[in-house]
């Protein structure tokens, strides 16, 4: 996979992958018109109980067959009901055994530990992921910077921006075609910001990042590549 203009577009390089991830280890199965259970989630062998489904209804975008369906495909991914930090870096290493995810798998891990407690719930799974798959364009433009935002200080800065390009680059740049210099993840942070740092000040904040993306096709293109994925 190319990663040229990826400055541009990388929350769908992020995204997909994720998606393709939980689709290879079956946590985003086909909705089954034969999916039933108008009541509550099953609970009986998970240690974590998810909120209500009515209530989960309510904070996501997701039909309760939809919800019913991403249940038991994170159950039977994770009998707990939890998914701790070493257990995302096992699955990404797994999908990609050439290159090294850990760096990526810890980024995208604490993007979706919304609470920050280290473990992320079927709660946590199921709002990010209406977020990225039914979330408005504002929405999921916020999500991303979340992403990029490694100490969640309401800045993006270089370095933040180079770790998130290094991390995709050693799990899958290395094994592109043509093959990518030591110093392309570098050059790329270097275009992220002569388009995003509008006023100069080395930072780019939610305000600079959402209007810039919005005024960008490639990434309102890419913004649609989520949609209809289950």
């Amino acid at each position: 996979m190319g990663i040229q203009g990826m400055e541009l577009c990388a929350m769908a390089v992020v995204v997909l992958l994720f998606i393709a991830v939980l689709k290879q280890f079956g946590i985003l199965e086909p909705i089954s018109m034969e999916d039933s259970s108008d009541g509550e989630l099953e609970l009986s062998t998970v240690r974590h109980q998810p909120e209500g489904l009515d209530q989960l209804q309510a904070q996501t975008k997701f039909t309760k067959k939809e919800l019913q369906s991403l249940y038991r495909g994170f159950k039977n991914e994770c009998p707990t009901g939890l998914v701790d930090e070493d257990t995302f870096k096992l699955i990404y290493a797994q999908f990609f055994p050439q290159g090294d995810a850990t760096t990526y798998a810890h980024f995208l891990f604490n993007a979706f530990d919304a609470d920050g407690n280290g473990a992320i719930h079927f709660e946590d799974f199921v709002v990010g992921l209406s977020i990225l798959l039914r979330g408005t364009v504002h929405e999921k433009l916020k999500w991303a910077f979340n992403l990029y935002d490694i100490n969640k200080d309401g800045y993006i800065t270089k370095e933040e921006m180079l770790a998130i390009m290094k991390s995709i680059y050693d799990m899958m740049g290395r094994h592109t075609y043509p093959i990518l210099r030591e110093d392309t993840p570098a050059e790329h942070v270097e275009r992220f910001f002569q388009k995003m740092d509008r006023n100069q000040d080395g930072v780019v904040t939610i305000e600079e990042f959402l209007e810039t993306c919005q005024k960008d096709e490639n990434i309102m293109s890419s913004m649609q590549l989520f949609e209809n994925v289950i």
